[in-house]
């Protein structure tokens, strides 16, 4: 707060460049809220697949190694039945960091 103080008795100018940034962030702004709205279950689809790479990837890193086909099953289920210790790792790292969707 004590900075904006410190700004609103001045004039600052801001650099072409850097507005021309701002709108085109704006733009952006306004398209994927567009996209948002009319495009729910693709993003929800590209949002699980996403999950599922990054776990698959992390985990494969740490030596965990769990089928691919599988890690969407552990990752998804309210309940999964896991096979072994490895899915069991893969489910508690990732929801032990993950926001929730």
């Amino acid at each position: 707060m004590t900075t904006l103080r410190l700004f609103a008795g001045q004039t600052i100018s801001v650099p072409v460049g850097t507005s021309w940034y701002l709108a085109d962030l704006s733009e952006y702004r306004g398209k994927q809220e567009l996209y948002t709205r009319q495009s729910p279950q693709r993003l929800k689809a590209l949002r699980e697949h996403a999950m599922v790479e990054s776990a698959v990837s992390s985990n494969r890193i740490e030596g965990v190694l769990v089928d691919p086909s599988r890690v969407k099953e552990v990752l998804v289920a309210p309940k999964p039945l896991f096979r072994d210790r490895d899915e069991e790792e893969v489910r508690g790292e990732y929801h032990s960091v993950a926001p929730t969707p």
